[in-house]
């Protein structure tokens, strides 16, 4: 199956089993195979995915932040592998639950510092 990086996956959104949000691709991971083709092993979701991608200053910006907060080890964007992708739509399905992956830092810190002091936001248990 070709696929169009750009234009098939970049930025298309990422559902778990569950049909909840996951995130939106940031970028994709490639491999080399014996016969010289490219093939994809895993997409990347988050802000230090994201920001690379953007690039500049405003970029640095933002992947310097996730990472800062950053915790979990290894280092570096979220790695969604590509076996655990169901369909390939509009939206990309997983076939695992979002409760297996992991939660970008920076998400959870602006939920809580900034998201929850805004007059009305609710705490919702759903990221």
């Amino acid at each position: 199956m070709r696929v169009f990086i750009g234009f098939d996956l970049l930025d298309r959104q990422i559902l778990d089993s569950d049909g909840l949000p996951v995130g939106n691709v940031d970028d994709v991971e490639l491999a080399v195979e014996e016969d010289g083709t490219l093939q994809i092993v895993a997409f990347h979701v988050g802000a230090q995915a994201w920001g690379k991608r953007l690039g500049g200053r405003l970029g640095a910006t933002i992947a310097g932040a996730a990472t800062r907060l950053q915790q979990r080890q290894p280092a570096g964007p979220i790695r969604i592998p590509l076996d655990a992708v169901a369909e390939l739509g509009s939206a990309i399905t997983l076939n695992i639950s979002r409760d297996l992956l992991v939660e970008p830092e920076l998400e959870t810190w602006l939920r809580e510092h900034l998201i929850r002091r805004i007059p009305g936001a609710h705490n919702d248990p759903q990221r």
